[in-house]
């Protein structure tokens, strides 16, 4: 079983968050999870973690349709952060929007974070593959 720090996950589903955990209890050895029901709410959270020397996440799950702000606008604000290690952020949603593969791409392409897209439900095998530290 894998060893992890920390772990963040930001859904306002709280079914997908329970989901998450106990998928996650399958596969990793982590007790600091944090979590948060949307992007404003968990960029706090990161930001006052960097600004008092708390380990960051080495794992985020996204989702992207979120209210007051959504998964986008989270990473829009999070690769401005000054984090210097690699954060792998698992985007984890139900959209087919050919869009929000798109704007994937853009940020994956502007960060030295690895982004990865993920299709819900996550099953066991995905999620041992997605929550290796980048």
């Amino acid at each position: 079983m894998k060893k992890i720090n920390s772990i963040c996950i930001i859904d306002d589903d709280p079914i997908t968050v329970f989901g998450i955990q106990k998928m996650l209890g399958l596969v990793t050895d982590c007790k600091n999870i944090n979590k948060f029901i949307n992007g404003k709410d968990a960029i706090d959270g990161i930001s006052s973690m960097l600004e008092n020397n708390t380990p960051l996440p080495q794992v985020i799950f996204l989702d992207i349709n979120m209210p007051i702000m959504d998964g986008w606008q989270f990473l829009e604000e999070f690769i401005k952060l000054p984090i210097t290690e690699t954060v792998r952020v698992n985007i984890v949603t139900s959209s087919i929007d050919e869009l929000d593969r798109k704007n994937w791409e853009l940020y994956k392409s502007q960060t030295h974070h690895l982004i990865t897209f993920n299709n819900k439900p996550i099953k066991k095998e995905e999620m041992q593959r997605i929550t290796k530290v980048a």
